[in-house]
């Protein structure tokens, strides 16, 4: 009896086995879909992040860096611009006199209080750049490392091209000598040659045109030697040395 076919599973094609195009040896693999969305994993997302922070701040710290580069080049330019259009030249400085009121140095007493009167001289050699003298310039005198006394300059203005000369009173109290240093300036007085160091700071700031700049300490340092110290000393020789800080 020949079998009987359902009409309803005869037109079913579900069952019907379907065509395949894949070329033979070829395997299909099924990945379910949470596996799918979640590419990149959490570790590459977090390695991807980390990246773009890195390379955010390698961009600022190269901004940064270029902009310092700019700031250095400018300050170069108008330091050259500056020195180009007006040459400026350090001041000169000298000591014009120096007298000693009078103290024994053959005393019992074992200190003295010496008291100098200076008289220094500034040159001021620039066409186009004045000088303010601030307060709190000051001046000591030192003999054999020894701080003899010390005083406070003068504040004032000091124009173009111009010589100024002022005066001013150096003290010290209760100053004590080794009997070896007491005697030493004992013989070099004798024979009229004390060497004694004078350094000077001044407190100044440059005025160009309208502008001023910044205040700036000028060191001088000067080398002395006198006949002797009374009111009459001379001055046998002096070098005085200049050195700016910036």
């Amino acid at each position: 009896m020949a079998d009987r076919i359902h009409p309803a599973r005869a037109g079913n094609s579900s069952h019907q086995p379907k065509k395949s195009n894949l070329a033979p040896g070829t395997y299909v693999i099924q990945i379910p879909k949470d596996q799918i969305y979640r590419i990149p994993l959490p570790e590459n997302d977090h390695r991807h992040k980390t990246g773009g922070r890195n390379s955010c701040c390698c961009f600022c710290l190269s901004w940064i860096c270029c902009l310092f580069f700019l700031i250095l080049l400018l300050i170069a330019l108008a330091s050259t611009f500056f020195y180009v259009i007006f040459r400026p030249k350090l001041p000169n400085y000298s000591i014009n006199t120096l007298s000693v009121k009078p103290f024994n140095l053959t005393s019992t007493d074992p200190t003295l209080s010496p008291e100098f009167h200076v008289a220094v001289r500034a040159d001021n050699p620039n066409k186009n750049i004045g000088i303010f003298y601030v307060d709190g310039s000051s001046v000591t005198v030192s003999y054999s490392n020894v701080v003899l006394c010390n005083g406070v300059l003068p504040a004032f203005y000091q124009g173009t091209n111009n010589v100024t000369v002022f005066k001013t009173v150096l003290t010290g109290s209760g100053i004590r000598l080794s009997s070896v240093v007491r005697s030493t300036l004992v013989g070099e007085q004798k024979i009229g040659r004390i060497p004694l160091d004078l350094d000077l700071d001044f407190l100044v700031r440059m005025k160009v045109g309208a502008v001023k700049t910044w205040t700036v300490t000028v060191k001088v340092s000067c080398d002395l030697t006198v006949d002797k110290l009374t009111v009459n000393s001379k001055i046998v020789s002096k070098v005085c040395k200049v050195k700016v800080n910036l």
